[in-house]
């Protein structure tokens, strides 16, 4: 009821007698803010939030009650393994263990349901039409829904760095670390290069807002977008674990999630990385795109 409340008022304040005016960019700037405040006060995005958060808890405590007092022992390879197996030599590497257990499903998931819901849900509820009323148009009004699912994106990402912080703080001693190379970084560094694998695992949940965006102004049901959303996610994991489509395998947009590990080699490996932010960008382009062709020809009807 706000949000139509919302847009009520907007199309008072755009439909004065005499000429249509092209809205501000204050105005722009207004409506973000409006549905940032909508996606984060919903129930459901909270409850998103706290799952992710309790993520880095268990798997904390797991870990504690696994090797009690005692520090494990070296590292190696690349992804959850190599990180978990520092956690107690380290508190930081909670972080990098956290980020790599909860990318593969549990971020992702989040997006989509998010993503699924930013047009779809405004339609089942009738509130999309009062939107479009209001001097934005569907162009900007589409931009706003998909920057609000990427700064959903960055929030979710360091909901569960900071969760996994706090815990690794309380649970394991925190100092310099061992990268997984074999190099030593003092701990300012190391919470440096934890940020920025923070930072690089929101950027790889770009391509997956994008194609829940698509998804989402493709039906008036905010349930069947977001199962979709995320029926797309796990089809696209499993297949990107079966060997003989090893040479689709690149062009997935989950094929290089893990590559946020390469932050943690001296010298960092750039190759993944890189591969893995052109790809993510490549997805927003193509799905961005087919939603904003889908969006702005479509009739509204609710």
């Amino acid at each position: 009821m706000s949000r139509a409340d919302t847009g009520g008022r907007a199309a008072g304040a755009g439909s004065a007698p005499g000429a249509v005016r092209a809205p501000s960019p204050l105005w722009a700037l207004g409506l973000l803010r409006s549905e940032l405040l909508t996606t984060f006060r919903r129930w459901r995005t909270l409850a998103l939030l706290g799952v992710l958060a309790a993520v880095p808890v268990l798997v904390g405590i797991a870990v504690k009650i696994e090797t009690g007092d005692g520090p494990s022992g070296g590292g190696g390879g690349a992804g959850g393994p190599a990180f978990i197996s520092q956690v107690t030599n380290n508190g930081l590497f909670l972080v990098f263990t956290a980020l790599a257990a909860t990318l593969p499903f549990f971020l992702p998931m989040a997006i989509g349901v998010v993503a699924g819901d930013a047009i779809a849900g405004e339609a089942g509820a009738g509130t999309l039409r009062y939107l479009l009323v209001a001097p934005a148009g569907r162009t900007r009004l589409l931009l706003v829904k998909y920057a609000a699912v990427v700064a959903f994106c960055l929030v979710a990402t360091l909901v569960v760095a900071v969760s996994a912080l706090t815990v690794g703080a309380l649970l394991f001693p925190l100092g310099d670390l061992t990268t997984l190379s074999g190099t030593r970084i003092g701990f300012a560094e190391g919470l440096g290069r934890a940020l920025l694998i923070a930072l690089v695992v929101a950027a790889s949940l770009v391509g997956v807002a994008a194609l829940g965006l698509f998804v989402s102004t493709l039906t008036g049901s905010g349930v069947a977008a977001m199962a979709t959303t995320v029926g797309l996610l796990i089809t696209v994991q499993i297949l990107d674990q079966i060997p003989q489509l090893d040479a689709l395998q690149p062009y997935f947009f989950s094929h290089y999630w893990l590559s946020f590990a390469d932050l943690m080699r001296e010298p960092v490996h750039w190759d993944g990385l890189v591969r893995n932010l052109g790809l993510q960008a490549l997805y927003a382009a193509v799905f961005g795109s087919a939603a904003w062709a889908r969006f702005t020809a479509k009739d509204i009807t609710a």
